[in-house]
């Protein structure tokens, strides 16, 4: 019950959002290009490699640095497609000029105990894959809102949404965005990430806490991407997420986080065709 009660609530927002979808003709210098003839013959490939400072794990206050690749794919020709920093990789099955769906994947970190001391005994977490969907639409040539909905194959095995909406602005090779975040969890995977279980209580004191689904977190995101040439392209990033609901009351976050997360980046991509 509390995954389809998950699913149904980012279906909902979703449903919400894409309502003013029937936006008019985009212009030149908004989101989307006027676009010209397709090449059905190939892709557009982008690879992305970026690093990031961020908490060790969700619910904590310790920091480091970490590195994450990316990739996205679309057919030369189409209209140009805004990418946030904090997207799944994927690509579209449907591409028009202000409507987008198709898979979407994910990779979480892993959760090491060991690595905050005042959590030492707690239950450690593998990587997590999560594929999924994504869906996306431009209400407005300068307005992008987009939500996934992903499944967890290893490290949890919950459903997990994320609904995003950004303002864009392009002047010249500059790309600034920013906008509001949500972050939601279904029960399975809110008591992976801050469930205490009987065990966990034992070794580390921790009062036993089962995790309900739900919200998990609210935040804010913007980023600057300048193009170096039509193949390389540069993107400084940052988010805030405040940790809410159960999340918030976890055990966890209690001793040895914060509710308060934030994150900083650089990231840096290069695109090309494949064509056979």
């Amino acid at each position: 019950m509390h995954i389809r009660s998950s699913a149904s609530l980012l279906a909902l927002a979703l449903a919400t959002v894409a309502a003013p979808a029937f936006a008019a003709d985009l212009a030149v210098d908004g989101v989307a290009i006027a676009p010209t003839v397709v090449d059905e013959s190939g892709w557009r490939v982008t690879l992305k490699a970026t690093g990031v400072f961020q908490p060790k794990f969700e619910g904590v206050d310790k920091y480091g640095v970490s590195g994450t690749p990316g990739l996205s794919i679309r057919r030369p020709g189409q209209p140009w497609k805004f990418g946030a920093p904090d997207d799944g990789f994927g690509f579209a099955l449907y591409d028009s000029e202000f409507f987008q769906f198709g898979p979407v994947g994910r990779v979480r970190s892993e959760r090491n105990s060991s690595e905050v001391n005042k959590l030492r005994g707690l239950h450690d977490v593998d990587w997590g894959i999560e594929p999924g969907v994504f869906l996306e639409v431009y209400p407005t040539h300068n307005i992008r809102v987009r939500g996934e909905l992903r499944y967890g194959v290893t490290g949890h095995d919950g459903f997990v949404g994320d609904i995003a909406a950004d303002w864009i602005e392009r002047r010249g090779p500059w790309t600034l965005s920013v906008g509001p975040r949500l972050a939601l969890g279904d029960s399975d995977f809110m008591n992976e990430y801050f469930g205490v279980t009987n065990r966990d209580s034992v070794r580390t004191g921790l009062s036993r806490y089962n995790a309900k689904g739900g919200v998990k977190s609210v935040g804010v995101a913007g980023a600057a991407t300048y193009d170096w040439t039509p193949n390389w392209s540069t993107t400084v990033f940052g988010g805030y997420n405040r940790l809410v609901s159960d999340a918030a009351d976890s055990p966890i976050v209690k001793r040895a986080g914060s509710k308060d997360q934030f994150t900083v980046g650089l990231g840096v991509a290069y695109s090309f065709d494949v064509n056979w």
